[in-house]
C-alpha cells in the first residue's frame, strides 16, 4: 500500500511535469514548430553509466535542416533515433573541448559519409578543432583511402570545413537562422562557449557547460528556450565516492558546473520563457528526482521548467 507521504509526493511529481509541459502542448496544438529542439543526451561527464543518460548532446532543426551541438559518445545513435537520416548532416558546433562533448565529432561525421553524405558539413568551434579535424583523418587515412578506392565513395576530408573561433560574437548566419556565442566560465577551459540560434520562430540557447555566468545571462537576453547545464550540490559525494582516481574533482567540478539555485537566478535575470535543465550532474542517481532537480531553480525562477531526459522533443 502506498503511504499519503508518498501519494503526495507522486502527485507533486506529475502536477510539475504537466505544468512545465502545458505551454508546449498548446503550442503544438497550433500547429508543429517550424523550429524543433531534441536533447540526444542529457547526461554530464566522461565516465559510461548504464543504464543511464547518453552523452551531452542537442539536435536543432531549421527549415528541416540538422543543426547538432556538441557530440558526446553515441552521438550518431541518438540522431538516428531521433528520426534524422545522418547523411543529412550539415552543421556541427562544439561548445568546449571536453570528452563528453566532442569524443564523437569525428565519429558523427564519419557515420554520415558510411550512410551516403555527400554534401558539405561546417565545423565551428574553438581551437583546436582545426587540429582535432586533421589528427581524425589521420587516425582513419588507411580506412578513408580504402573505401574511396574500393567503394567509389566521394573523399570525406574534401566535404568537411572546420570554422575555429577564438572571441565571442555572430558565428555563423545563413537565410534560416543566426548562431551567435558568447564566452562562459569554465576554468580552467579558456575557450568554453555557450551558443544562441535565432530562427524566425524561436530563440534557442545553449549554455554548454559553465559556472554562474553573466555573458550567458547577456546572451540568453529573451530568449525561448534555455538549455542549461545543471550540477545538483547533493549528489557530488556520490561522483566523489564512485571515481577514486581523481583527486581535485570537487574543486574542479565546483568551477564549472552550475548547481540549480544558481541556474534560477540566471533564468530570472536573463527572463527565457521555458527553462531546460540538461548535461545532468550527477548522470546516474536517480534518488535525485525532477521535482529535487528543479527545487533549487524555483526560488529565483518562476518559468516553465523542464528537466531533460534524452531524446524529449521541446
Amino acid at each position: 500500500m502506498i503511504s499519503s507521504s508518498r501519494r503526495n509526493f507522486i502527485s507533486g511529481t506529475a502536477a510539475l511535469a504537466a505544468a512545465a509541459l502545458a505551454p508546449l502542448r498548446a503550442a503544438r496544438a497550433q500547429g508543429p514548430a517550424k523550429t524543433r529542439l531534441v536533447l540526444l543526451g542529457t547526461g554530464g561527464g566522461p565516465r559510461i553509466v548504464a543504464p543511464g543518460r547518453s552523452k551531452s548532446a542537442n539536435l536543432i532543426v531549421v527549415n528541416g535542416a540538422p543543426y547538432v551541438v556538441d557530440c558526446g559518445e553515441g552521438v550518431a545513435h541518438q540522431l538516428v533515433r531521433a528520426g534524422v537520416a545522418l547523411n543529412t548532416l550539415r552543421y556541427v558546433f562544439i561548445t568546449h573541448h571536453h570528452s563528453d562533448h566532442n569524443l564523437d565529432y569525428g565519429n558523427l561525421i564519419y557515420d554520415g559519409w558510411a550512410a551516403g553524405l555527400r554534401a558539405p558539413v561546417d565545423a565551428y568551434g574553438p581551437p583546436p578543432i582545426r587540429a582535432m579535424t586533421e589528427a581524425y583523418w589521420q587516425l582513419n587515412r588507411f580506412d578513408i583511402e580504402t573505401r574511396i578506392a574500393d567503394e567509389g565513395r566521394p573523399d570525406l576530408r574534401k566535404l568537411v570545413t572546420a570554422h575555429e573561433f577564438s572571441e565571442p560574437g555572430i558565428v555563423m548566419q545563413n537565410a534560416d537562422v543566426k548562431v551567435t556565442a558568447a564566452r562562459v566560465r569554465h576554468p580552467p577551459v579558456e575557450h568554453a562557449y555557450a551558443y544562441r540560434f535565432d530562427s524566425a520562430d524561436r530563440s534557442i540557447v545553449i549554455s554548454g557547460d559553465t559556472t554562474y555566468s553573466p555573458e550567458l545571462i547577456a546572451l540568453a537576453k529573451g530568449a525561448d528556450v534555455l538549455v542549461h547545464e545543471a550540477m545538483h550540490p547533493g549528489g557530488l559525494e556520490g561522483i566523489l565516492k564512485r571515481v577514486p582516481n581523481a583527486a581535485t574533482l570537487r574543486q574542479s567540478m565546483l568551477s564549472h558546473h552550475t548547481v540549480t539555485e544558481d541556474i534560477g537566478k540566471v533564468a530570472a535575470a536573463a527572463g527565457v520563457k521555458t527553462l531546460v535543465l540538461s548535461h545532468l550532474v550527477p548522470p546516474d542517481d536517480n534518488s535525485i528526482t525532477d521535482d529535487m532537480w528543479a527545487e533549487g531553480v524555483r526560488k529565483h525562477y518562476g518559468g516553465p521548467i523542464i528537466v531533460g531526459r534524452d531524446l524529449l522533443e521541446i
